[in-house]
């Protein structure tokens, strides 16, 4: 209703200023009395020829002047008279009227274009469904929303397919396109990008751990045995690993065991991990906590007090304890201030860091991967990184350390990579190593 007559108002303000000008038309009559002129010039012409008169009889001009002065006086007075004569006695000024017919019709063409336009698209019954159709404009946005990603997301598979068959050992696209395939819920051809991963840079524990998620998303959010297997791996590999560690978070929030959850996400955020939403994840931490009624200042007593409450401690923390158990060899890894420059402009590169025997296997019996992004850095190679339990860094004496800055994103040293290294490197060194990459590999 407001609508109306907030739309009445400016059709009556619209209506006022066209007929305006023709309200305040009006006639102006101007008279002019020519007798009044004449009089006036008279009256002026005796006033001085007084003042000729007087200046002369005292001598204050001669006769010449005198006459002079006298001629010219009589001549302008002849000029006005004469001038006077010629002009109208009355002279009126009228204003021609507006006609009323331009503002009629004006007025009748805005009224008639006011209803046309209402009825068409401001009619009261639009108007007052304007809500409810409002609400089905917003389900049909989000609904085209859904199916523009979907769109998307193919069009992106496409891509990323056409750049696969010319480049098909590029390990980073088809990691890209498992994600995509998991977005869309295409979970088999998710599994076979994975692994496609897989076969080429070995196993790793982020890798393992997408598969389990692809797995677990099509088995309908249920840990089977075939899911179970690779978290098991995963964590094998990296009991800090965060898409295994999301997952397990995930599915013991959704079954309610809050505190199983916390642990979980728990442990992604201390590993600190530049490729993972950190506030999501405490947000996440918080509210499991708040349906278990913990405060943020008291969840650290009780998390301490759990160990005595529960003495026997669950697989995924034997498996911690065992992994973590052995060599422990410190790594600092930084870039010289030259290669630091020269990677500085361009995107965020992948370094690896792993520790090979000495007995020329290439297989690492530690791992771990980074960007350029994380360095400086220290990091911990250790048992719980190794490819398998049976070759790990308790399984030798001494190591060769490499840093790599990977150019192409894939693993092992190629031309153009930057690397560090350090050979012959006791597995129970107690001082920490420093890695410097500072050489380009031919």
């Amino acid at each position: 209703m407001e609508f109306l007559v907030i739309g009445l108002i400016f059709l009556i303000l619209l209506l006022l200023i066209v007929w305006r000008p023709f309200f305040k038309q009006k006639t102006q009559d101007v008279r002019v009395d020519s007798s009044l002129r004449d009089e006036t010039n008279i009256r002026l012409y005796h006033e001085h020829k007084k003042e000729i008169e007087k200046d002369y009889g005292e001598g204050g001009i001669d006769e010449e002047n005198y006459q002079y002065l006298l001629a010219e006086l009589d001549n302008t007075l002849l000029q006005d008279i004469e001038t006077t004569s010629t002009e109208e006695k009355v002279t009126t000024t009228v204003t021609k009227p507006y006609s009323p017919f331009w503002p009629l019709g004006l007025s009748v063409f805005i009224i008639i274009f006011s209803i046309a336009l209402y009825n068409k698209q401001g009619s009261y019954k639009i108007l007052t469904e304007l809500p409810a159709g409002h609400g089905q404009q917003e389900a049909k946005s989000q609904e085209d929303m859904l199916k523009q990603r979907e769109i998307d997301a193919m069009a992106h598979i496409e891509k990323l397919q056409q750049h696969i068959e010319s480049n098909p050992e590029d390990s980073e696209a088809w990691y890209n396109l498992g994600q995509t395939y998991v977005a869309v819920g295409g979970f088999d051809e998710a599994v076979i990008a994975f692994t496609r991963v897989i076969k080429i840079e070995g196993e790793h524990a982020d890798l393992l751990g997408a598969i389990a998620q692809a797995l677990y998303y099509k088995n309908d959010q249920k840990i089977s045995a075939q899911v179970q297997k690779y978290i098991d791996k995963a964590l094998a590999l990296d009991i800090n690993d965060p898409s295994t560690n999301i997952l397990l978070g995930m599915h013991n929030f959704i079954g309610e065991n809050y505190q199983s959850a916390i642990t979980h996400w728990q442990r992604v955020i201390d590993s600190n991990n530049q490729g993972v939403n950190i506030t999501a994840l405490k947000e996440a931490v918080a509210e499991a906590k708040n349906r278990l009624g913990i405060s943020a200042s008291s969840s650290a007593d009780q998390s301490a007090s759990s160990s005595v409450d529960n003495p026997a401690p669950n697989p995924v923390d034997r498996a911690q304890a065992q992994l973590v158990a052995g060599p422990q060899l410190k790594v600092s890894v930084s870039l010289s201030d030259d290669i630091a420059k020269q990677l500085a402009k361009g995107e965020d590169r992948v370094v690896f860091i792993y520790a090979v025997p000495t007995n020329g296997q290439r297989m690492p019996l530690a791992a771990v991967k980074m960007k350029i992004s994380d360095l400086p850095t220290v990091v911990v190679l250790n048992n719980s990184q190794a490819m398998s339990s049976e070759n790990n860094l308790a399984s030798v004496e001494k190591v060769h350390v490499y840093a790599i800055v990977s150019m192409q994103g894939g693993v092992g040293i190629k031309s153009g990579d930057f690397k560090a290294e350090a050979l012959g490197i006791d597995v129970n060194r107690s001082e920490t190593l420093e890695l410097v990459v500072n050489n380009l590999v031919e």
